[in-house]
């Protein structure tokens, strides 16, 4: 078993000089992945990778001492400098990402200088890691500011374990779209083995995503890339449940609790925490307390709310801007409700240690998590967790991700002034019931605590290296491949049988487009002129099509799946008789759904009828294939019809017309000695199924298939075809 090196932006430790004794100085990291793993991974043979948090520079001689101290903390660092740090983190990470994924679209900056020095930072991790990951070692790596890493370490180790876990929202294809790194951004994650997300929406907005702009299909959370799978899930990040609920066990916590309680007097305490960020919703927080002690005079004097600011990215001109909003907000409500005994709003625009987080949040009797739009938000688990005695109540932003698992909370709408003043008047004078919710609450984050989370996320790891084994054990290898070409040499009898489409050529958008190549053309005249070999292409095509392209070429043709046969040097004749006048029923309904999905289009084949929906939207061309399959099933149940979906169509044709048919009618002319088949999709399975035991048949592409073998692309069956006809 291998080690797990964590690769996230910022260590665990972060390490500055003291202006005074010039010496070094290390403190623990305040962000919440940090908080997060940093119990766990101490646990674990585990390596944390990242920036220590300090630019190169202002480290001067003191670099070999903080890989020596940090080393001894299980910590490697990424040395960075000033300028790397600002276009970076300051610049892509913060300025370009954080904005867009967290929907405040209107604050993204799209500069290309920010983008180049984002990639270069995502190089020199790798660079970084080149030098220590080992065979069998697991490389998990951490949010927003590493996308690109996961593809840059699988083309150094192609096959490393890798994973790549997103903390914060993933958002819309509509809102994703707007920005203009948007493929690179989801190959770069596409690198890795497994991608996390906190919830199915962020799992659902991804794959959307993916399939608009990468074009690849999914099958239950399984992306398919061609070479190799990826599976997509949600991972509910969890807490150290176990620290959070005895903290008040502590002598040091309970001294703190004592010196709260003095200071609040009998006032009921509404707690705030969060990171001084505008997508927290702190202005609107306050709004929406002012408000509060407006339309409810009588909790005036008896209640205070603690608000906890934790300064962030104080280098971002929105954040400077929002620290003067947060500071003049505060004054006024505290000019206009306070008196000389009480002051409403206590406001710390500081970091807390522990001792004073979990003091706070055992003394608390309202929680205010109200941001706008957040990943996760640790913040409201560790409150329910603290609240040993179940005395406490939790309001929650619907727009956080820990709402999807916290649903006895009291859910608002942050952006609802309306709603969080509703929400706090409730909370204050709820009864017992707030016992019952914390202790469902409570079960449920003690299941799923943060080793819980940790073991999920390796686990699934594990299950999609093991997918793609078993994949790979399928694919055609090298030693196979010389079989073949043996094989192939000795025989005087030899059958090839080939699709067309995704198979031979590339898909194209229109149909029309994609004909042969000169170099397919060279390949197949080579092959169809040996007095050996039989070729046919077997294709969905019509047979004037297939005259156009391949007729002159000495090989076979099946053309519409198997309705129309051409034998070398023949003509073209039906495999039975055939009726086509079912299509008057069946065309108007197929053009209602070419107008209803924008970019889709009707084929008229001679006896079939083909809906092609490739270029149209990939959701709605979704619903509609299903929408439509469902609807030619009933009206074809009683004309003898087969309804086929393939690659990005749905075809209607004679339900006893297939491509393995077709291919009886050669394989049973003599006795072969070497049989290839080769197909993408699955009108070929039946054309696997057909072959003797002993025949190649090669599935273009990694899905399930009858196929002996599998290949990534049409390209690899080019090649092998090419290699045919030098033997």
């Amino acid at each position: 078993m291998g080690r797990i090196l964590i690769v996230s932006n910022r260590l665990p430790l972060s390490v500055s000089v003291s202006k005074r004794t010039g010496r070094l100085e290390f403190q623990r990291s305040a962000g919440g992945l940090a908080t997060g793993l940093g119990s766990v991974y101490r646990s674990q043979d585990a390596l944390w990778v990242g920036w220590p948090g300090m630019p190169r520079e202002r480290l001067g001689d003191h670099l070999e001492e903080v890989v020596e101290r940090l080393r001894a903390e299980s910590c490697h660092p990424v040395f960075l400098t000033q300028a790397e740090v600002e276009s970076y983190y300051f610049g892509f990470s913060n300025r370009t990402i954080w904005p867009l994924f967290h929907y405040f679209s209107l604050y993204a900056v799209y500069s290309q200088t920010l983008w180049e020095g984002y990639r270069r930072v995502n190089e020199i991790f790798c660079e970084v890691l080149s030098d220590l990951v080992r065979e069998g070692d697991t490389v998990w790596i951490h949010d927003y500011h590493l996308m690109l890493l996961p593809s840059l370490v699988r083309r150094r180790f192609p096959e490393a374990k890798v994973g790549f876990f997103l903390h914060i929202p993933f958002p819309s294809f509509e809102v994703f779209r707007l920005l203009p790194w948007r493929r690179e951004l989801l190959e770069g994650m596409l690198g890795a083995d497994l991608i996390g997300f906190h919830t199915y929406d962020y799992v659902r907005h991804f794959i959307e995503s993916v399939r608009h702009v990468l074009g690849y299909e999914h099958s239950l959370g399984q992306v398919n890339l061609g070479d190799r799978v990826v599976q997509v899930d949600a991972f509910p990040m969890g807490i150290d449940y176990e620290r959070y609920a005895r903290a008040a066990e502590d002598p040091a916590v309970q001294q703190e609790i004592a010196r709260i309680r003095r200071k609040v007097g009998d006032r009921k305490v509404i707690l705030s925490v969060d990171r001084l960020d505008y997508t927290k919703g702190i202005p609107q927080r306050l709004e929406a307390f002012d408000r509060f002690l407006e339309q409810h005079p009588q909790w005036r004097e008896k209640v205070v709310l603690i608000l906890v600011a934790v300064p962030s990215r104080m280098g971002v001109e929105h954040y400077m801007m929002l620290k003067r909003q947060v500071d003049e907000l505060i004054g006024r409500i505290n000019g206009k409700y306070g008196s000389l005994g009480w002051v409403p709003i206590w406001y710390l625009y500081r970091s807390l240690p522990f001792v004073n987080l979990a003091a706070l949040y055992h003394v608390t009797d309202v929680a205010l998590v109200t941001p706008l739009r957040d990943g996760m938000n640790l913040i409201a688990k560790e409150f329910v967790a603290s609240k040993v005695d179940g005395k406490g109540v939790l309001i929650l932003s619907e727009m956080a991700g820990a709402a999807k698992e916290l649903g006895e909370a009291i859910i608002v709408n942050p952006n609802s002034e309306q709603d969080v003043v509703n929400a706090l008047s409730e909370a204050l004078s709820m009864s017992e019931e707030q016992v019952e919710r914390n202790r469902k609450m409570q079960r449920r984050l003690q299941r799923y605590h943060i080793c819980r989370w940790v073991s999920d996320f390796l686990d699934r790891l594990e299950y999609i290296k093991g997918v793609q084994r078993d994949m790979a054990a399928r694919r055609l290898t090298p030693e196979v491949r010389r079989e073949m070409m043996e094989r192939y040499r000795r025989s005087r009898a030899r059958l090839l049988l080939l699709d067309y489409d995704g198979t031979l050529v590339p898909f194209s958008e229109r149909p029309e487009r994609a004909g042969p190549d000169p170099e397919l053309r060279e390949v197949l005249k080579l092959l169809a002129q040996h007095p050996n070999n039989e070729v046919m292409v077997i294709s969905g095509r019509d047979k004037a099509i297939l005259d156009q392209w391949l007729g002159d070429l000495g090989l076979a043709l099946v053309a519409e799946h198997g309705v129309w046969i051409r034998e070398r040097g023949g003509a073209w004749e039906m495999i039975e008789p055939l009726r086509n006048d079912w299509k008057e029923q069946v065309r108007p309904i197929l053009e209602i759904y070419v107008d209803r999905t924008p970019g889709s289009f009707l084929e008229e084949k001679e006896f079939s009828l083909v809906w092609h929906y490739r270029k149209a939207d990939p959701e709605l061309a979704s619903v509609r294939a299903r929408e439509l399959k469902e609807a030619l099933l009933y009206l074809t149940a009683n004309l003898k019809l087969g309804v086929m979906e393939g690659s990005g169509v749905i075809e209607i044709k004679d339900a006893g017309i297939n491509k393995g048919r077709a291919a009886m009618r050669w394989l049973g002319k003599r006795r072969w000695g070497f049989i290839l088949a080769a197909g993408d999709d699955w009108t070929d399975e039946d054309l696997f199924a057909a072959l003797p035991p002993g025949a190649y048949s090669i599935k273009v592409g990694l899905s399930p298939s009858r196929a002996r073998f599998n290949v990534a692309t049409h390209r690899e069956v080019r090649g092998l075809l090419r290699e045919l006809t030098l033997r």
